[in-house]
C-alpha cells in the first residue's frame, strides 16, 4: 500500500485558500487499481418545469444534439440528448410535489472536452446564454467556466487535467 503524504500544499482557487493535503496518495492516479464496477458511459436524467424551454437552453445553447423524444398521448414528455459520450435526459416536471421546489442545489454537473473552452463560452453567449464564470484556470491545470440551466441546474465545463 502506497505511504500517505504528510507534506501540505497551499494553492489558490477562485481566490480562496484551499490545502492539497489529501488522505488519498498523490499518485494513487497514476496507478490502475481493479474496478469492482466499470461504467462505459454516465448520463443523467433531470426533470424540468419548462421541457421546451430546457430543449431550446440544452441544444441551442449548450450544443448538445437530439438523440430521441418521448411523446405520451401526442404530447412531449421527455428528451434525451447528446454531446460525445455525455448524455442528458430531460423530463417534463407534472408538478406532483410542487412547483416551487429548489432543483439543482448541492451538485454539479461537470462536463470535461477537449474542445476549445473559450470558443465554447463564447459560442453560449452568442446564443443567449450566461455564464455564472467566465473561463479561468484552476491551480491544477485545467481551464474552466460555469453556467446554469434555466431550472438552476449548474454545469462546470473545462478542458481535461494535463497530465
Amino acid at each position: 500500500m502506497p505511504q500517505l503524504s504528510t507534506t501540505s500544499v497551499h494553492k489558490q482557487y477562485r481566490g480562496y485558500p484551499i490545502n492539497t493535503n489529501s488522505p488519498i496518495p498523490y499518485d494513487a492516479t497514476n496507478h490502475a487499481e481493479s474496478e469492482s464496477f466499470h461504467a462505459s458511459i454516465f448520463s443523467i436524467s433531470l426533470t424540468v418545469k419548462d421541457l421546451g424551454k430546457s430543449l431550446a437552453w440544452y441544444h441551442d445553447v449548450l450544443g448538445f444534439a437530439i438523440d430521441r423524444k418521448i411523446e405520451r398521448e401526442g404530447k412531449l414528455q421527455s428528451v434525451a440528448l447528446k454531446a460525445g459520450n455525455a448524455r442528458i435526459s430531460i423530463n417534463q416536471d407534472d408538478g406532483a410535489k410542487g412547483w416551487d421546489r429548489i432543483k439543482g442545489e448541492g451538485f454539479s454537473l461537470n462536463i470535461t472536452t477537449d474542445q476549445n473552452i473559450d470558443k465554447i463560452a463564447k459560442r453560449i453567449k452568442a446564443h443567449g446564454g450566461t455564464l455564472e464564470s467566465e473561463p479561468a484556470y484552476i491551480p491544477w491545470g485545467s481551464r474552466i467556466f460555469r453556467l446554469k440551466d434555466p431550472d438552476g441546474f449548474k454545469l462546470a465545463i473545462s478542458s481535461p487535467r494535463p497530465a
